[in-house]
């Protein structure tokens, strides 16, 4: 098929692996799709960590009264088929096994396991293989995944309200309502996307957040709070043991067994420290909703990829100010019943 073609069913392939979002990780989010003459007989995607990939489900969606034109069909991916027996089988034998005999690849997998380990055994098959199929939008959608494998660390994003003068708590640090109920929802939708959620003591001890997604669905990110003499009230939300919470602090603590702790030199450089064991516990992507001292030593280390900053309607007479953000690439504006969000890329 010519590359116009191509790019069409690829479109699709992404269409379906974005379904799997905040569901899979630390797996990649992957679609497939299956295409005879032109019209797609059989589609799927990786819906949940540990279950079937979407080579699998994109097989076993076709029609039984179709199954004999799977060996004819062209297989779209939008990541390279693994290689390795993880939770599940590996997705090039799959293909191999049912005769398939042309596979179009949106981008090759990084990850060591795989690392065109895949594409040699198609290959190997006699298997007509092509890559690179809108290879930038697949590597994409798969950041948080190609950036831990890649650079030893979670994806990162920070997120902060912002009132319109650039305040973003009351004076002394007093919590303020800045975004509305629906920007509120939007960003529980976000927590739901990332495995961990990471905020100071400051904000721990004034705000006292759940730091859990109640307003969305789907699984809630890891609480990760920075707090070194492990001074948060034990009465606060981050104490409740109602979803997994680690305590960074400078010696190994008491937690009840409610909670983990996670020692680190605040003497040194903390931030690198903080990646390393995150890296290490297979956390693959960090909400970062600190206050304005946590979220400006991210942005100094250079340690972020995304950033989502809400400004309000109000404006706030005095206050804390909003971090400042450098090396930034604008992305997008979106408006949220008067909220303005804007989105941002690490330059």
């Amino acid at each position: 098929m010519n590359s116009t073609f191509n790019e069409f069913f690829m479109q699709r392939c992404l269409e379906l692996a974005a379904m799997g979002a905040g569901q899979v990780a630390p797996n990649p989010m992957v679609g497939a799709v299956l295409v005879h003459q032109g019209r797609i007989i059989g589609e799927g995607y990786h819906r949940q960590y540990g279950q079937t990939h979407a080579e699998v489900n994109c097989v076993n969606s076709v029609a039984e009264e179709e199954r004999s034109l799977i060996p004819l069909a062209t297989m779209y991916v939008s990541l390279e088929p693994c290689a390795h027996h993880g939770k599940t089988p590996p997705c090039a034998d799959l293909i191999v096994s049912h005769g398939i005999k042309h596979v179009v690849i949106g981008c090759v997998d990084t990850f060591s396991a795989v690392a065109g380990k895949g594409i040699k055994k198609l290959e190997k098959a006699g298997i007509q293989v092509e890559t690179g199929i809108l290879e930038a939008a697949c590597r994409q959608i798969n950041r948080r995944f190609f950036t831990f494998h890649e650079q030893k660390r979670p994806y990162i994003v920070l997120k902060w309200a912002q009132s319109r003068n650039g305040f973003m708590a009351g004076a002394n640090g007093a919590p303020v309502r800045i975004s509305n109920v629906y920007s509120d929802r939007l960003v529980h939708k976000w927590r739901s996307e990332e495995m961990g959620i990471l905020v100071g003591t400051r904000t721990a001890i004034n705000d006292n957040p759940r730091l859990n997604n109640r307003l969305w669905t789907g699984k809630d990110p890891v609480r990760l709070v920075i707090d070194r003499e492990l001074t948060v009230p034990r009465t606060h939300h981050v104490w409740d043991g109602s979803i997994p919470t680690i305590f960074i602090t400078a010696a190994a603590a008491d937690t009840n067994g409610l909670t983990e702790s996670m020692s680190l030199d605040f003497e040194t450089d903390l931030l690198p420290q903080l990646m390393k064991q995150l890296h290490q516990r297979q956390i693959q992507s960090i909400l970062v909703e600190g206050g304005s001292y946590v979220l400006q030593q991210f942005i100094a280390a250079g340690l972020w990829d995304e950033a989502r900053v809400i400004t309000g309607t109000a404006t706030l007479p005095e206050g804390l100010p909003a971090p400042v953000l450098t090396h930034a690439t604008p992305a997008h504006t979106m408006q949220v019943a008067g909220d303005r969000i804007d989105f941002y890329y690490s330059a």
